[in-house]
């Protein structure tokens, strides 16, 4: 985590960060690693901890303030129905996570304001990116992921993700040994027929067979060649120059002569 706060400039001196807990797994990892480097950074920064109770049925509200006020974190815990708004406007069938979403973050977003938060820290990690990136390449048409660090179009929000270089399966086993006391999302846990659902499946397939296959999409996210894509927008295809690629390799690769000999370097997130 300490690695992905200092490649994207997530962190700055005088930062207060509101960090959004859920009560899952990756939500507890993250505050638990920014506490951890908070008294040990070279810079100082302030944290405080902010649920939104959903009003899901059966969600036990004592859990994250109990959690919390043991830990001695600073924290608020925000009561908004939009499980029911959520419940009205999906048709039955559909998935929950756009709507829910959108809802979470209008919400988030003007807490942050309230507060005197100047980042927004999620607790997305790299499987997440990567599945988000396989997603927009299958279903949406475009080469995107989730962003390290984002500003918003207003600028009253920066959202980081300190946990983009972390393994989702080495998350579940910190938060195990930790005893976090996970809260299950039972709005949309629930539902088999998510696309994420399945690009996930999809990608520990693969992992079958290509067992550095996520490292080296998440390397492939950080290692992009525009002259070697379609968007003329990020590239002159118009006026080219002399070193934009080697021509004998490309040929190589199109017809599958080196094929057995590639060995990418992967970007280390263990």
């Amino acid at each position: 985590m300490g690695q992905a706060i200092a490649d994207f400039g997530m962190i700055e001196d005088g930062d207060r960060i509101m960090v959004c807990l859920s009560g899952g797994k990756d939500s507890y990892t993250m505050l638990d690693l920014l506490l951890d480097l908070q008294p040990r950074a070279p810079v100082s920064f302030d944290l405080l901890a902010v649920n939104l109770d959903q009003k899901q049925p059966g969600f036990p509200s004592d859990v994250l303030p109990d959690y919390l006020s043991r830990r001695g974190v600073p924290f608020r815990i925000i009561e908004r129905d939009t499980y029911s708004i959520v419940k009205r406007l999906v048709p039955e069938g559909k998935t929950y996570c756009s709507v829910c979403s959108r809802l979470r973050r209008g919400i988030l977003y003007n807490l942050a304001v309230e507060e005197g938060c100047n980042k927004i820290a999620l607790g997305h990690h790299a499987d997440d990116i990567i599945t988000t990136f396989l997603l927009n390449l299958f279903f949406v048409g475009s080469l995107k992921a989730m962003p390290p660090i984002l500003r918003s179009n207003d600028g009253r929000n920066t959202v980081i993700r300190p946990l983009a270089y972390c393994r989702e399966s080495e998350i579940a086993a910190f938060a195990e040994s930790e005893r976090f006391p996970i809260i299950p999302c039972d709005l949309c846990g629930s539902q088999p027929n998510l696309k994420r659902a399945r690009i996930k499946r999809l990608i520990a397939n693969l992992e079958k067979e290509i067992p550095n296959v996520r490292s080296s999409m998440l390397t492939a996210l950080g290692n992009a060649k525009p002259s070697h894509l379609l968007d003329h927008r990020l590239f002159d295809f118009k006026n080219l120059k002399a070193g934009t690629g080697d021509v004998e390799l490309e040929l190589d690769l199109a017809v599958g002569h080196t094929h057995e000999n590639l060995q990418p370097a992967l970007v280390s997130i263990s």
